[in-house]
């Protein structure tokens, strides 16, 4: 059962939101504008802030929903983080989409609610407090995710390895802008 559900939570991960929703609203693919990144952070930049939202809502129930019928089919913390998991790489590296996904912020904290709210409101906080000092999105993403990590460490320690996983996956997927942080050239809001 553990296997089906994260195959599942896989192929939910992969529908790409902002690509649907820019198809509904006849739009051009999210990958070849803005920043190339079809997410909600590029979605406002290319299509406004309706479907932006609209983004961020879908990308989070996609790791919040999984998490949850894993919660509810009696799975354990940590099999419910890799479950979770399985989501935001489906986000990350999504099967529909020839593997060319988003960086999987908005799954993963759909992820974290549904794991540990707390660790989530921390997570939103960082985000929110660092966007709001640097207005750079992927500055705020790359500050709110590893700073999740010892609070779970200390109030959910099951969930810490795959939340590590996660956290290595979101910073591998921010290479380019951590590059353009370091050169000065990162795109600001």
């Amino acid at each position: 059962m553990f296997w089906l559900l994260a195959i599942l939570a896989y192929l939910l991960g992969s529908l790409s939101f902002a690509i649907l929703l820019s198809r509904l609203a006849g739009l051009g693919d999210p990958r070849t504008a803005g920043s190339g990144n079809p997410g909600a952070t590029n979605m406002l930049r290319v299509a406004g802030k309706k479907l932006a939202l609209l983004t961020l809502l879908g990308d989070l129930s996609k790791g919040l929903l999984p998490v949850a019928v894993a919660w509810a089919a009696g799975f354990n913390q940590q099999e419910q983080a890799w479950i979770g998991l399985a989501a935001v790489v489906g986000h990350l590296y999504p099967v529909f989409f020839r593997f060319h996904g988003g960086k999987g912020v908005a799954t993963a904290a759909g992820m974290l609610l549904g794991l540990y709210p707390p660790a989530a409101v921390l997570a939103l906080a960082a985000w929110a407090l660092t966007f709001k000092l640097s207005r750079t999105s992927s500055l705020a993403s790359l500050t709110a995710t590893p700073l999740t990590l010892p609070l779970l460490a200390w109030q959910q320690p099951a969930a810490l390895l795959p939340m590590s996983v996660l956290t290595l996956l979101i910073v591998w997927r921010h290479r380019s802008n951590l590059r353009d942080l370091l050169a000065g050239r990162e795109r600001h809001f």
